[in-house]
């Protein structure tokens, strides 16, 4: 037993989770009663996950704003940038893709106790109230902008702090990172019972009346994750994008495809920061900012539920009305993690561009619900994995222009 143990331990944790995915696959298609009690896994994992992140966060930023140095700068400001361009090419994506493979839907109730915002800014002033939270409820509640804000203050205010209380801070942020690892080293028991729960709770034969849906939703994902988001690193980088790319989406997105939650992912993500040998000031602070606001999976959902929508009514759409629901998308994502419900909810915003009833539109977020063991699965791996990609990106980009710079300054020497 022991040497299995110790074999056990010794394999990747990637080959470990797929044999944890195979497990509970089998579990779930043969005897789902009799191992009902591998459910308890998965929401033990993700509770775990969901319950270090917060604090994990406040104070790896505090410490990271409170140890920074005066001149040295990071690279938010790119970082930004990625992760708009990023959500507002995923809009477009998935506008051109319904266009060319135009969906109709079988409308559906079940989202009838749900209130969505009545529009765009109202998403943004809850994500601004988001911001002067509480503290102890930001952290209670996972509020990461709350959160991320009340880390910068008290940052700041710590900057002229002695020794002793940064060390101190430090030795927390080590302490709780040490306590991801633990929690990480879980992660095959923890994704077998996710997946069995997934497959007995929601069924393989609810998903094939949608297939034709799934398979745009699906796709406009896999091709900004593979084509959209590469092409942009190359751009930035001029370096072949594709390691980079299969690195994130093997050990980011395998993780957030399974837990379906940006923040459960967030530990994830910057233990992956730190094995690429990025920049802690920096990715401290972009990986819980990215699972708040760098949404290209959910604009991708707004989009093309929405276009659905608009072709089962047989609606025409124009050019504008098209670029129009792309910014919209882009917006709303956004500010989907501040609505409860996430980017479902933010469909009859979307879909009051068209005169929808909303009565109707609530139809499509139950339609949404009834998809979203694969849609909101694909949509959080593509989010969390390009966080770390678009972090990665704005940092190889910086050393590449540095490294031009420094040839420079030697030849004119």
């Amino acid at each position: 037993m022991k040497n299995l143990f110790v074999k056990w331990n010794q394999m990747s944790l990637v080959k470990r989770i797929m044999i944890g995915i195979i497990v509970g696959l089998i579990l779930a298609l043969t005897v789902p009663k009799a191992a009902s009690w591998v459910s308890i896994f998965g929401s033990l994992f993700v509770g775990a996950l969901k319950a270090v992140a917060p604090i994990l966060v406040l104070f790896i930023v505090m410490h990271a704003i409170a140890v920074h140095k005066k001149g040295k700068k990071t690279n938010m400001k790119s970082i930004l940038g990625l992760y708009g361009i990023g959500t507002f090419l995923a809009g477009a994506v998935a506008v051109v893709a319904s266009f060319m493979f135009p969906v109709t839907l079988t409308l559906t109730t079940g989202a009838e106790d749900v209130s969505p915002p009545e529009g765009i800014l109202e998403v943004l002033q809850t994500l601004l109230f988001n911001l002067v939270s509480n503290p102890v409820a930001a952290i209670i509640n996972a509020n990461y902008l709350g959160i991320l804000m009340w880390a910068i203050v008290l940052g700041i205010a710590l900057k002229n702090a002695n020794q002793n209380t940064k060390d101190m801070l430090g030795n927390f942020s080590d302490a709780i990172t040490k306590v991801v690892q633990w929690v990480i080293n879980l992660a095959p028991l923890g994704i077998m019972g996710l997946v069995f729960s997934a497959i007995v709770t929601s069924g393989l034969s609810a998903l094939l009346d949608y297939g034709r849906l799934i398979l745009i939703l699906v796709g406009c994902m896999l091709f900004i994750a593979l084509v959209v988001n590469p092409l942009i690193v190359f751009i930035y980088t001029r370096k072949n994008p594709y390691p980079l790319v299969f690195m994130v989406l093997r050990e980011s997105g395998i993780y957030a495809f399974f837990t379906r939650s940006s923040a459960a992912n967030i530990p994830v993500n910057m233990k992956l920061c730190e094995k690429l040998g990025l920049d802690e000031d920096t990715y401290a602070v972009s990986i819980p900012l990215g699972a708040t606001i760098n949404m290209a999976g959910a604009a991708v959902t707004i989009a093309v539920l929405t276009l659905a929508t608009v072709n089962t009514l047989g609606i025409e759409v124009d050019f504008v009305t098209a670029l129009l629901l792309t910014v919209v998308a882009a917006v709303s994502a956004a500010g989907a993690s501040g609505v409860a419900g996430g980017s479902l909810l933010l469909i009859p915003l979307a879909c009051n561009l068209f005169g929808v009833p909303a009565d109707i539109a609530m139809q499509v977020v139950g339609v949404g619900f009834i998809i979203g063991v694969i849609q909101d699965s694909c949509e959080t791996a593509l989010n969390s994995s390009s966080d770390v990609l678009f972090t990665a990106t704005a940092e190889y980009a910086k050393e590449r222009k540095e490294g031009k710079q420094g040839k420079v300054v030697s030849v004119n020497s």
